[in-house]
Formats: C-alpha cells, structure tokens, sequence
C-alpha cells in the first residue's frame, strides 16, 4: 500500500520542483489530511488469495491468518 500512495503522491504533488525539506513536509502533511478526510480508497483488482499465489515466490512464509 505504500507504494500506491507514494505514486498517488507523486502524481499530485511532485510535478514541480519544492526547493525546501520543510515545504515537503508541509505539502507532504496536507496531501495525506485531504486524501484522509476523504477518505480515499484503494481499488483493488484482485483478492488476498490472488495476490498470495501470484507474489507466492517473493514470500517464503506467507500463511493465511484465520480472522
């Protein structure tokens, strides 16, 4: 999930040059306060299972968890 919202980010945020470290991490605060606010949702193409036996060889240990 990290890495969708990083790319969310990046799309909306860093098409321009922010010259400050502080600068980012204001807009870096606000995106994530308005994405939160609204309470933005991940679309996911595919189930747990799915993503279990396509990412299988990437995870030595992945183990179903009995809710």
């Amino acid at each position: 999930m990290a890495e969708i919202a990083f790319s969310a980010f990046s799309r909306q945020c860093l098409a321009r040059r922010i010259g400050a470290m502080e600068r980012l991490t204001q807009e870096a605060v606000a995106w994530q306060d308005r994405r939160n606010q609204e309470a933005i949702k991940i679309g996911w193409s595919f189930t747990t299972d799915v993503a279990r036996a396509k990412l299988k060889n990437r995870y030595q240990t992945a183990q179903k968890i009995a809710l």
